[in-house]
């Protein structure tokens, strides 16, 4: 249960955290103390102990979405965030116990349920009730419009997009959430340094890069608030043009459960839209697409100090050992410790 408590602690990072994988690419996340780094269907997880070593765990990724139906475009959305947020809150767990150096279990399947069910009620809670509360309160101030109107949903929009800034900045202000932005960068910064095909990839060629990453899941949010404005206008109006409930209560309560549902086809979109603005590479709408998730990644990350950009590293080299890009892009590494099922394993530092 101590696991558990610690990673729902977390849990507000993690949406900001994440980073899809496509194609090649390798996809990450911040943890505590460290990184976990994707590769196909492996992760692995490396932390930096308090004693100073660095430890590795390597788990096969959790996936929603071997069925062809739910890789499909404008399907494969909804699985593929469910399947990312219980794969981090796996490595969160892990890494919390690492950090410490506890001998800790993997989440059981009942604390995973719950854990999972936190974070999603925290996410509608914040980001579907609270806004569409604060609307109301505006509607009988006569600022905004009655819920069937436009103005209702467009003021709920903008308020959701002050939640979320507010939200951010709060959090930066915390010093473990500080460092765990830190680490996201050194994560931003090792995946950039291997994708330019820079080898091997050392900590030096890490530092120089940028600690922003147009796949970030914060760009993917962003995504996600502002389709969900623009359907919510639309669709909610007509919805209640065509069928509404007589009394106020039942309407609203019709309305929120609209939203729920529409975050389907809403999560859909933005990660389709996501893949467009990262194929569009450096042309202008690719720049205009990534820009507003680049510029919010200033507050989501922070510049990663040389011991952090060793554990990216680390997680790095582990990630893509499992696939055939090991063998054209090495890492170099300090010293680490792998910790499998069985006997742990040294690993020395790779060679200058």
């Amino acid at each position: 249960m101590t696991a558990m408590f610690r990673i729902i602690r977390t849990l507000p990072l993690l949406p900001f955290l994440q980073k899809e994988k496509e194609s090649l690419a390798v996809g990450g996340q911040a943890v505590m103390e460290g990184v976990m780094m994707r590769n196909g269907d492996n992760l692995s997880i490396a932390v930096r102990q308090p004693q100073g070593g660095i430890v590795v765990r390597n788990r096969p990724w959790f996936c929603l979405t071997k069925s062809p139906f739910f890789k499909r475009p404008y399907v494969r959305g909804f699985p593929l965030l469910l399947e990312t947020m219980i794969n981090g809150i796996k490595a969160l767990n892990i890494s919390a116990e690492l950090a410490v150096e506890a001998e800790g279990e993997e989440l059981k399947p009942w604390q995973l349920f719950i854990t999972l069910a936190v974070a999603l009620i925290f996410a509608v809670g914040l980001f579907v009730v609270v806004p569409h509360l604060l609307t109301i309160l505006l509607s009988f101030l006569n600022i905004s419009g009655g819920v069937e109107g436009f103005s209702f949903h467009l003021w709920d929009g903008l308020i959701k997009f002050g939640i979320f800034l507010l939200y951010i900045y709060i959090i930066s202000r915390v010093p473990e959430i500080r460092r765990v932005f830190q680490y996201h960068g050194a994560e931003h910064k090792a995946i950039s340094a291997y994708e330019r095909g820079i080898a091997p990839v050392t900590v030096e060629a890490a530092s120089i890069q940028s600690r922003l990453h147009p796949r970030c899941g914060t760009t993917f949010l962003l995504f996600v608030l502002s389709i969900a404005i623009l359907m919510h206008v639309l669709l909610v109006p007509l919805l209640l043009f065509f069928w509404s409930p007589t009394g106020p209560v039942q309407k609203h309560a019709v309305v929120l459960g609209l939203k729920l549902l529409l975050m389907l086809p809403i999560s859909a979109l933005a990660y389709e839209a996501i893949r467009v603005a990262a194929r569009m590479g450096d042309s202008i709408l690719g720049k205009m697409m990534r820009a507003p998730g680049l510029l919010l990644q200033t507050m989501t990350t922070r510049e990663p100090d040389y011991k952090q950009l060793e554990v990216a590293l680390v997680s790095l080299n582990e990630a893509l050992k499992a696939g055939s890009e090991f063998e054209a892009a090495p890492v170099n590494t300090p010293f680490y410790t792998v910790l499998p099922e069985g006997k742990p394993e040294s690993k020395p530092a790779a060679a200058e």
